[in-house]
């Protein structure tokens, strides 16, 4: 299928522990080591269960289920009036649809939004999370985001403990998800990105030096033609891994000021015109004397259909993280061509039951 930008050398043993690499899990398909294989038998059996850095996010599970009974902008029944509440809540749909939403649908700590069982669409406005813990969303699509800084799922300031998965997100404005100011502790997992521009953001700009904080990991991921920052990393260590990025306009992923490192691992870049995956931008912190760049580890990457890694030669190790020195078990597959089919064909908004 391509070439490899190192040799494959993680065993695939349940449960090792390894300073270097993960854990593959015991549930498959076509072959496949998959992710949180068995959260959809029960309706909370989400929380807790992401990997990375958003693992412990329990969004609603101790609160009420709050059921979404109409598409409506707002007002009792609706998903902006369950977000608001400050208790914790799992919120589900009992309709499927467009929510219009003309503004910004600011959600609270300990929630879970499930889409699942249901097809709910935002467009217009996206989520915000602001200022919250706990929280998780599941199974949406957002399309059709306008205005000025109009994100899809925008993250700021200082929210912590997010998990994103299985959510299809196209055409917005400004972000599809914007992760900035502070927010840390998050996963980003089997979503589908489309027809964007700039796609993920982590890190504000160079004045933000607080944001050498933040952790992110983006998992299982298909972004799809979208132009670039999948992402685009300031300050920040984010681990990517199994993702699938094809076709981009400018770059895959860019590191800026002191991206400490982006650890790519195990993913599949194919690039359409514009052949080089990794851009390196550099910038002056604004508590530091000089500009620099940040750092990308690239460790059994899968290069095709011409693609150019573009690693720096150099590299500076005091930026380099593992994320075994933050977690001991995620899942990992060796990049293949059955991985690429299963991220084309299982990210994103997925049509299934709502468990019980």
């Amino acid at each position: 299928m391509g070439n490899h930008h190192s040799h494959f050398s993680h065993r695939k043993h349940k449960h090792h522990h390894n300073q270097q690499g993960p854990s593959l899990p015991v549930s498959t398909q076509m072959g496949l080591a998959l992710p949180y294989a068995h959260v959809d038998t029960s309706l909370r059996g989400l929380a807790g269960k992401a990997e990375g850095f958003g693992a412990s996010s329990i969004g609603g599970r101790d609160g009420h289920i709050y059921q979404v009974v109409n598409l409506n902008d707002d007002g009792p029944g609706s998903l902006r009036d369950g977000c608001r509440k400050k208790e914790p809540l799992w919120i589900v749909f009992e309709v499927s649809g467009t929510i219009e939403l003309r503004s910004y649908l600011s959600v609270s700590s300990f929630k879970t939004i499930d889409g699942r069982g249901q097809k709910i669409k935002l467009t217009g406005k996206g989520l915000r999370l602001k200022e919250c813990e706990h929280v998780i969303v599941c199974n949406l699509e957002f399309e059709g985001g306008r205005g000025p800084d109009v994100d899809g799922i925008q993250i700021k300031p200082k929210s912590r403990h997010i998990w994103i998965d299985r959510c299809s997100l196209s055409d917005y404005d400004d972000g599809l998800i914007d992760i900035t100011r502070e927010s840390t502790d998050i996963t980003v997992s089997r979503c589908h990105f489309s027809k964007h521009d700039k796609t993920m953001l982590i890190g504000a700009d160079p004045s933000n030096c607080s944001d050498r904080c933040m952790r992110v990991t983006i998992h299982h991921c298909f972004f799809d033609g979208t132009r670039q920052r999948h992402p685009r990393v300031r300050f920040a260590k984010v681990h990517l891994y199994n993702n699938y990025t094809r076709n981009w306009g400018i770059y895959a992923v860019c590191a800026s000021v002191e991206s400490q490192v982006i650890y790519s691992q195990c993913n599949i870049y194919e690039a359409g015109q514009k052949k080089v995956a990794f851009k390196y931008l550099t910038e002056k912190a604004a508590d530091k004397e000089e500009a620099c760049t940040g750092s990308i580890k690239s460790e059994d990457d899968l290069f095709v259909c011409g693609t150019q890694a573009g690693l720096l030669s150099t590299c500076n190790e005091n930026n380099i993280f593992n994320p075994s020195e933050f977690y001991q078990n995620w899942t990992v597959e060796r990049p293949s061509d059955h991985l690429k089919h299963y991220l084309q064909h299982c990210t994103g908004w997925q049509c299934i039951p709502r468990p019980n």
